[in-house]
């Protein structure tokens, strides 16, 4: 292939590329979040999955049948979570990968990335309150 019609083809892509890696905003992953629970992978394996409501109200677990509540808000271009026995901000970067939702926490290379597997389509598995003998 010559080179001009190649060089043609990837500055044509460019724009592409560059709003694949733009952050969502808060509106907008509300948009693809809300209503939904999500599966998300890392390295390729399971990771954990997500039933996102209203008000940023949150469900969190690692597929080991143990539920955390939280409640997620922006904080600058993060979308941060807070899960009510985690206090401390756990803050992602969120992208639309074309294939899903990509996350990267604290937008550092090298941490954790999640990638959506996909929708739940039964409630979460949550254990009861573990209780006292």
């Amino acid at each position: 292939m010559p080179l001009r019609p190649l060089l043609t083809c990837l500055l044509l892509l460019l724009p592409a590329l560059a709003a694949a890696e733009t952050p969502l905003t808060a509106e907008e992953f509300d948009a693809r979040t809300q209503g939904r629970t999500l599966f998300f992978y890392s390295e390729g394996r399971a990771y954990g999955a997500e039933r996102y409501r209203e008000n940023g109200r949150v469900t969190w677990t690692f597929l080991d049948g143990q539920c955390k509540e939280g409640r997620w808000y922006p904080e600058g271009r993060f979308i941060c979570f807070v899960y009510d026995d985690t206090p401390d901000p756990q803050c992602w970067t969120f992208f639309d990968s074309g294939n899903g939702l990509r996350a990267l926490f604290e937008d550092r290379e090298g941490a954790t990335e999640l990638y959506e597997a996909g929708e739940a389509e039964e409630p979460l598995f949550c254990l009861g309150p573990e209780v006292g003998a």
